[in-house]
């Protein structure tokens, strides 16, 4: 579990390709304060369990969903991501319950300058939409942030100067394409409600 509070800014070292999975090797120092192979680091909002680890690097299995599912697979040697480690029982919750569990791939479509900070337009899958709701939570590439103005194509969010100085959303640009986790409160909501349609359905039926 995360709370979409980007620690650091590490730097892709290598992406080794091995049949249909991927090796994953990341720069950082932060991040690695504490961790241990076994131990799970969220890369750019996707949840990895750390296997090997160096003095100023460690490496991440990627496994062939996790290829299709995020951007991951797309990152070159020398690229820019956000690490954060797994939240530590009694640590702050700064942002929301983020799982690390991408539920699919946005697009950058617009960067609005706003004051010091951006205002940045994600065009999004329908299967994300669905829970997007007006100043509810939204996880891009791991950022706990707030969406606004959703509608049938996608959503904007904010980005005051510390988050755009201490993120890749720095580097954010119309064709950006970002991983997207929808609040997990939202799905449960509509597990639950569905679940509730089937039980009255069937006590209709039986009356």
């Amino acid at each position: 579990m995360f709370t979409g509070i980007v620690e650091e800014v590490g730097t892709v070292l290598q992406l080794q390709r091995r049949g249909q999975d991927a090796v994953l090797t990341i720069q950082a120092r932060q991040v690695l304060e504490g961790t241990r192979p076994g131990d799970s680091i969220a890369v750019n909002g996707v949840c990895l369990t750390v296997i090997d680890l160096g003095p100023a690097r460690f490496s991440v299995d990627l496994s062939q969903e996790t290829l299709a599912r995020s951007t991951l697979g797309r990152l070159l040697r020398g690229a820019p991501v956000n690490l954060e480690r797994a939240l530590a029982v009694g640590g702050r919750l700064g942002g929301h319950f983020v799982q690390g569990h991408v539920d699919g791939t946005g697009v950058v479509q617009r960067v609005t300058g706003a004051g010091r900070g951006k205002v940045i337009r994600i065009q999004a899958p329908a299967e994300v939409l669905r829970y997007i709701v007006h100043k509810g939570f939204i996880a891009v590439d791991g950022m706990s942030l707030t969406a606004v103005d959703p509608d049938g194509g996608g959503f904007q969010v904010a980005f005051i100067p510390h988050t755009l100085a201490h993120s890749v959303a720095q580097f954010y640009r119309p064709g950006t394409r970002v991983n997207l986790e929808a609040d997990i409160l939202a799905k449960y909501a509509e597990r639950l409600l569905a679940g509730q349609e089937t039980e009255d359905l069937a006590a209709k039926m039986l009356t």
